[in-house]
């Protein structure tokens, strides 16, 4: 089972490798890891994306809350959290197949960002389940290269209700 945490922390150099290092030192999986600015300078947030059971969530928790410059934990309910992945794919595009190309990215909603003799390149924002669908079906395409963002996540709901530190 994946568990997203928003971590909020200092804005200090070495704190996102030392919450990285802390983790893999006691062997969690991180799914995914995105750290950001947030609407004070000096604080970043990081959204963590844990696979684990119930047990192991706890256990991430309790390690995390001992980092000095770590501020607040906040576990994010899927039905409560507003979530996007950004994604930039590079697919092989020749005259023949582009208006095709185009037509799922209009599906998709989403964006041509750049496009070549031989190539374009899209970008698409969504969830999880989206950005795996819409590469399944562009791989039929040829896709030559992809990037792929780590999960950020917002609650809808004020985080003081549910703070873990």
């Amino acid at each position: 089972m994946t568990h997203t945490l928003a971590v909020i922390a200092l804005n200090k150099p070495g704190v996102l490798a030392r919450i990285a290092g802390l983790l893999s030192r006691r062997v969690f999986n991180i799914e995914s890891i995105a750290a950001g600015y947030t609407e004070e300078p000096d604080v970043s947030r990081i959204t963590l994306v844990v696979k684990g059971d119930e047990r192991e969530l706890e256990q991430v928790t309790q390690q995390l809350s001992k980092l000095v410059d770590v501020l607040k934990i906040t576990k994010l309910e899927d039905r409560d959290t507003i979530e996007r992945e950004l994604a930039l794919i590079k697919v092989r595009a020749n005259p023949e197949t582009r208006r095709d190309i185009v037509d799922i990215v209009e599906i998709f909603r989403a964006n041509i960002v750049d496009v070549g003799l031989e190539t374009m390149v899209i970008q698409i924002i969504g969830d999880e389940q989206k950005i795996s669908a819409f590469t399944q079906v562009l791989e039929h395409q040829g896709i030559v290269e992809m990037v792929r963002t780590g999960k950020i996540a917002l609650s809808r709901q004020p985080l003081a209700a549910k703070d873990e530190k």
